[in-house]
């Protein structure tokens, strides 16, 4: 018995002991909880209660020119079904009704609806799917659906609302208005005016700090926010819709009809650099037949130009006084060649060249072969002259845009290791140099404001309603590319390329234009030339007298059966175009100067009339059935006092007709 009860203390003092370890481990714990791990439960504690949700600020519009909305944020609805909330009788009197109505709104039948639903219930989905990307009508029409009507918990519809950017006007110059946007890894991602305005257009978001309450549910701890959401501003932009539908169209129709594979068309006003329609159409495969806005080809590529950069000739030739246009060449049968040239020969695309002729007819139908030897002869002993001339414009460094992605333009240095004696005669015609088209386009439009190269710009004013908050004025790069002398002559030599140049079948006589053709081969120097193709150029200014609008257009790729691959024909139509419809559609506003000037001999005929009127009228008119407004006037004139009663016409006057005229008498009108 003693040993049984010696056995019964062992085990108590083990139950006793093991008890006191579990003490000690709990106190240890507790104590850790409280004051080592203490601020880690309490901040977990808190965040599970109380949590900091965001209030997304209202994105900006961005507005045309003209105040059309060219992109803006509006909500989007995705409407689902939880099938377990509704009761038995409400979800049974109802859900043929809604699928009707379901099947009626979206054009399904109403079997489908009935099937999907009922299925829903039986298998207790809670997230069926009814309709995607509803607008904000759509929303509240399928809310008053039966069943849907009696709300989230009686008749289990589920909302989920997010907001979607939109182009109201679709695609047109939509590269170019761009996007702002999170990508599937989470990063940020945009182009454009979207994004390149981005800090103006977002504003800033807002926190309210809420408590968790029952059923999962969240309520604010505080009437007043912890942070107010900040509205972004507006961006306005210097795209006219008017003209950029013109442009848009204008290019997709050449793109088409060519079977070409990409190109892009820019309007720039010339006075301010505000481009007034970008069109940037390309094709995702080479074997599609659509087009879309898929790269901003103006602003991002950078190419060999071709033709269009004889201009630079031109402006250095007559500029640094090494010829005049007079100056007279020899085409050589449109074939000619130098000992530098090491057996390379350049030609004319005209067989048989043109005899002889003068510079400036070497300009208006681009010949080659005259515009080399002009630059090769008066350059070759000293070309880092002709090359400093380019730097001097600015064609060797990108133009500084806001908007990201712009190409880098690429011009030969003497100093180069690449530099060899074909580079300067390559570069009289357009090879071995690389420009974009908008660089291109802002030496143009240098030519066309007399001399001023000016930024382009695409965005005029950063806005809060009716406040301006940044205006964006026009930016000068160079104020002088040339003399007053030189631009002269280059704009006479350009509006006869229209004339009777390279583009007379652009030339109309109802309007004037000048500008230059390009018609360049790329890809020659890959896969043997397999890969060579034609880019199609057209750049220039209207009218010519007081230019408003320069314009270039660019098409890659050309189809070249029919031989119709040059810029002319492929690129220059789509230039007259936009200027023929800007032309005759376009409202105009004649300003009558000084139009509260008298003319003297007016006046007189006037006095004249008068003095004649009075002098012939010897007694009182009838003035009965006259307006009171001719009435008083014709008193006025015999120097009558006259009162008037009533409005209307005369139906009395208080001195008959007939009676002599005395001017020192009241005559009384009542009107009718």
């Amino acid at each position: 018995m003693a040993v049984e009860d010696k056995h019964i203390s062992y085990r108590i003092y083990l139950v006793a002991f093991s008890i006191f370890l579990m003490t000690i481990a709990i106190t240890i714990k507790l104590t850790r909880i409280q004051w080592v791990d203490g601020n880690y439960y309490r901040k977990l504690a808190k965040e599970r209660t109380v949590r900091n949700f965001v209030i997304p600020a209202n994105k900006g519009n961005i507005y045309s020119a003209d105040g059309s909305l060219l992109a803006t944020s509006i909500p989007n609805y995705n409407i689902r079904f939880d099938a377990v909330a509704p009761k038995s009788v409400d979800f049974e009197k109802n859900v043929n009704t809604l699928a009707d109505s379901l099947g009626k709104m979206m054009g399904k039948p109403s079997s489908f609806y009935q099937f999907e639903l009922k299925k829903a219930r039986l298998n207790k989905n809670r997230y069926l799917l009814i309709a995607r990307d509803l607008s904000y009508t759509e929303y509240v029409k399928i809310k008053g659906f039966p069943l849907f009507n009696l709300g989230a918990n009686k008749g289990g519809i589920i909302t989920e609302q997010e907001t979607v950017r939109e182009h109201p006007i679709g695609k047109i110059a939509e590269r170019t208005i761009g996007y702002d946007r999170i990508d599937e890894n989470g990063i940020r991602i945009g182009k454009g005016i979207e994004w390149s305005f981005r800090k103006y257009l977002n504003g800033k978001d807002g926190k309210v700090l809420k408590q968790k309450i029952a059923k999962g549910q969240w309520k604010p701890i505080k009437d007043v926010n912890e942070v107010d959401p900040q509205d972004g501003y507006d961006v306005i932009s210097t795209i006219d819709v008017y003209i950029q539908d013109i442009a848009h169209h204008a290019l997709l129709k050449q793109l088409q009809d060519y079977k070409a594979d990409h190109g892009c068309v820019v309007v720039m006003e010339t006075k301010t650099g505000k481009i007034k329609a970008i069109s940037n159409l390309g094709k995702l495969k080479e074997t599609d037949s659509t087009y879309f806005e898929t790269e901003n080809y103006a602003i991002k590529e950078s190419h060999e130009p071709g033709s269009t950069f004889k201009l630079v000739d031109m402006i250095a030739l007559l500029d640094d006084h090494k010829i005049d246009t007079s100056k007279t060449y020899d085409t050589q049968g449109g074939i000619i060649s130098y000992p530098a040239f090491k057996g390379k020969k350049v030609r004319d695309s005209h067989d048989g060249g043109y005899g002889r002729i003068s510079l400036a007819r070497g300009f208006e139908v681009s010949s080659n072969t005259v515009m080399v030897q002009a630059v090769y002869e008066n350059y070759r002993n000293n070309p880092q002259e002709f090359v400093d001339r380019i730097d001097k414009m600015g064609l060797n460094k990108p133009l500084g845009l806001p908007i990201q992605g712009e190409g880098k333009p690429y011009i030969p240095q003497p100093k180069d290791k690449h530099w060899s004696a074909l580079s300067l005669p390559w570069m009289a015609y357009g090879y071995g140099v690389a420009v974009t088209p908008l660089q291109t386009l802002t030496l143009y439009n240098a030519i066309a404001n007399n001399g001023e190269m000016v930024k382009p710009q695409f965005v005029s004013e950063i806005k809060e309603w009716n406040q301006t908050i940044k205006k964006y004025n026009k930016q000068v790069i160079n104020p002088k590319v040339c003399s007053d002398e030189t631009i002269g002559k280059l704009k006479a030599v350009m509006q006869n390329v229209v004339k009777r140049g390279t583009a007379s079948k652009l030339y109309s006589k109802d309007f004037s234009m000048a500008g230059k053709t390009g018609t360049a081969q790329a890809g020659y120097g890959t896969n043997g030339g397999a890969d060579k193709h034609y880019i199609s150029s057209f750049v220039g200014f209207f009218p010519v007298e007081n230019p408003k609008y320069s314009c270039i257009v660019v098409v890659h790729k050309p189809n070249t059966s029919g031989n119709n691959y040059y810029g002319a024909d492929v690129a220059g139509p789509v230039f007259k175009r936009i200027a023929q419809k800007i032309f005759t559609d376009s409202p105009s506003t004649n300003v009558v100067k000084n139009i509260n000037r008298k003319v003297n001999k007016q006046e007189l005929a006037y006095e004249n009339y008068n003095s004649k009127a009075a002098s012939e009228i010897k007694v009182i008119p009838n003035l009965k059935g006259m307006s009171g407004m001719d009435a008083v006037a014709l008193l006025e004139n015999l120097k009558l006092k006259v009162k008037v009663i009533g409005i209307g016409k005369v139906k009395k006057q208080s001195i008959p007709a007939g009676e002599a005229l005395d001017k020192n008498k009241t005559i009384i009108l009542e009107l009718s």
